[in-house]
């Protein structure tokens, strides 16, 4: 007997059937195949090996209706809300997932396409079909990106032309505005650059109030051979907020990323982050920081695969935790049979700033290649007692002690973005969400 669907599958089923047909026969004809997947398997388990430590069983009794675009549209925001120091160029502003043209700049630059996905798909839908309607795996472990497939109607395009380089980051918003509670929003993006050309992309997770949302975000990342992509996610939504964001870069030959992330918000927040390396010499290095507090929730999950010959990959994450909060990070390497040369490191480290928090983490590391360079590690542990003995003795306070020894554990992440003025607020941003003090709970 087959049994009744969760609230959160009914209320997707019902938000689903009153979604407008697009008009594009392979986008509407992929949309109900992602659903019906969707449908069938539901929310994954405790039985979902990569869902193990992030328990979903509240998320499905939650009934979520697609936010309301008009009230989106209509919400009043204060654009200081999203602005960074360092990113000043060209602006998508999404509210409850609803592209907002009256808080973006999208001014026009040379060899640089940036625009809505509703736009992208009225003027220019075919280009798109392969990244739309590409099929995903089948199974439990993605229900909400067959979720994200079914319902997102908006998203960020953004292409940049054969030998560009794009001198202001390009900032992509996304609000949560708090004005419906119980409702969801769902984004794709949509990042292509070209041969030899460079972009900085900054996206940035903010919410106004406290009402219940539920945001999924689906991006795909293509650097094509010698160019290369500065991706920076800035996460601090409020503290009920859960957000899912599933991210792929592929690098071509000699291409390179660099992932800066920082995660301070939200309730429940999982990060997927998958790079393929598929060309020769091509070069990805991630680094990223969640610090925790109360009750948050936050899963990372990283996968590095090296798929062609002398390619590099180095991968910095720290995590803190405190109150009653947990923290998970798998981070994976795996290295594919012909990848020789590949040279591949990662580094998990981790503290506990109470009793009552946890961070579980789980590095691997698969190789089928010869002539291989791979390292990776983890550790979780606490503050160095003679560490703040040291400072203390100097006459510093112990919570002002913690927050410095705190603070010189998670700039390690941090250091290495070049754009001064973003980095200095990131860590700014961060002392702000560290605790002060042992946690009472």
């Amino acid at each position: 007997m087959t049994s009744a669907p969760s609230p959160f599958v009914r209320a997707a089923l019902d938000a689903a059937a009153g979604l407008p047909a697009t008009g594009i026969a392979w986008l509407d004809a992929a949309r109900r195949d992602h659903l019906q997947r969707f449908a069938a398997h539901g929310l994954p388990g405790a039985r979902s090996e990569s869902w193990k430590y992030t328990s979903l069983r509240a998320l499905s009794q939650r009934a979520f209706g697609l936010s309301d675009a008009d009230t989106a549209t209509n919400v009043a925001l204060d654009p200081a809300l999203f602005a960074l120091p360092g990113v000043d160029g060209p602006r998508l502003v999404f509210v409850d997932g609803v592209y907002r043209d009256d808080l973006s700049a999208t001014s026009a630059l040379e060899g640089v396409s940036l625009m809505p996905l509703g736009a992208a798909l009225a003027t220019e839908a075919e280009p798109l079909r392969f990244a739309l309607a590409g099929r995903l795996r089948h199974d439990a472990d993605d229900a909400l990106v067959q979720l994200n497939a079914a319902l997102a109607t908006d998203g960020v395009v953004l292409r940049v032309a054969a030998g560009t380089r794009v001198a202001s980051p390009v900032h992509v918003v996304h609000v949560s505005s708090g004005a419906q509670p119980d409702t969801a929003w769902h984004v794709r993006m949509r990042v292509e650059v070209g041969e030899g050309a460079q972009v900085d992309l900054v996206e940035h997770y903010v919410s106004v109030g406290d009402g219940v949302q539920l945001g999924t975000v689906v991006a795909d990342h293509v650097v094509h051979a010698g160019g290369h992509l500065g991706l920076v996610l800035l996460q601090h939504a409020s503290a009920s907020t859960t957000l899912f964001r599933r991210g792929h870069v592929r690098l071509e030959a000699n291409a390179s990323a660099t992932v800066h992330a920082l995660e301070v918000g939200g309730a429940l927040v999982r990060h997927e982050l998958t790079a393929e390396l598929v060309g020769d010499r091509a070069r990805f290095e991630s680094r990223g920081v969640f610090a925790l507090d109360g009750r948050q929730h936050t899963d990372t999950q990283l996968e590095v695969r090296h798929e062609a010959r002398d390619t590099t990959s180095d991968a910095l994450w720290r995590g803190i935790a405190n109150g009653r909060s947990r923290g998970v990070f798998r981070g994976a390497i795996v290295v594919a049979e012909g990848a020789d040369g590949s040279d591949a490191s990662l580094s998990n480290k981790n503290l506990l700033l109470s009793a009552s928090a946890e961070i579980d983490t789980k590095p691997e590391l698969e190789i089928y290649a010869d002539e291989v360079k791979a390292a990776h590690g983890a550790t979780i542990g606490q503050l160095d007692e003679r560490s703040l003995f040291y400072l203390r003795s100097r006459g510093i306070p112990l919570a002002q002690a913690r927050s410095l020894l705190t603070l010189a554990f998670c700039r390690a992440a941090l250091e290495s973005l070049p754009n001064e003025a973003l980095r200095e607020h990131l860590g700014d941003l961060l002392v702000a969400h560290l605790p002060t003090g042992p946690s009472a709970d």
